[in-house]
């Protein structure tokens, strides 16, 4: 009774010194506010989620990181930008500015928060792809032709992939977003995975 009480004490401290095993593959960092959160749907039905499948699907070997918060501005994601760069990403989708634009903030300083982030992120070497997008037209053109712009001409600036619109066939569309017509439900992330991966295919490595 004694070795058996023994061998099984011996068996359960080797499982526990046992050395974590680590996930080597490099990053994709979705970066971004709700839209990248996955608001509003069942866990595991956001994008990066389903853009980690497709990935494993295809043969990438590629791991999802997502640091999506909700109701986030291109001023919040600038103020995490250090969190965001400690996963050492090798690529980042980055997803920051409809909130601005919501909130009919100057496009100026949301431009620079994100050019900010963009010098960061390949300061470090990693590829950046950003995320366009535009807003209802109630806005007014002259506000919304602006939005739409800085998207434009920071991927010329830095020589980005663009994704001309994160939300596009998806937005104002009540078969695949929530009450609010602007968040994806569930079927609509899957529009906007194919969206992401269209752009994001052509600069990943198997």
């Amino acid at each position: 009774m004694k070795t058996t009480f023994l061998i099984s004490i011996m068996m359960v401290l080797t499982a526990t010194e046992r050395p974590t095993v680590q996930d080597s593959r490099p990053v994709i960092l979705a970066f971004g506010d709700s839209l990248t959160a996955g608001y509003g749907v069942p866990r595991g039905s956001g994008y990066p989620e389903l853009l980690q499948r497709k990935l494993d699907a295809l043969g990438y070997k590629y791991r999802i990181v997502n640091m999506g918060i909700s109701g986030d501005t291109t001023s919040g994601g600038r103020a995490r930008i250090q969190a965001a760069l400690n996963v050492m990403p090798s690529i980042v989708v980055l997803e920051l500015g409809a909130n601005d634009g919501l909130r009919g903030m100057p496009t100026a300083q949301m431009q620079a928060n994100l050019e900010e982030m963009i010098t960061a992120f390949q300061k470090t070497g990693a590829k950046v792809v950003l995320a366009g997008m535009t807003l209802p037209r109630n806005y007014g053109a002259a506000y919304v032709q602006s939005f739409e712009e800085v998207f434009r001409s920071l991927a010329k600036k830095h020589s980005l992939p663009l994704i001309p619109f994160f939300l596009e066939g998806v937005a104002g569309n009540p078969k695949y977003t929530l009450d609010d017509f602007l968040h994806p439900n569930a079927d609509g992330y899957v529009l906007v995975t194919n969206i992401v991966m269209k752009t994001l295919e052509p600069i990943l490595k198997k």
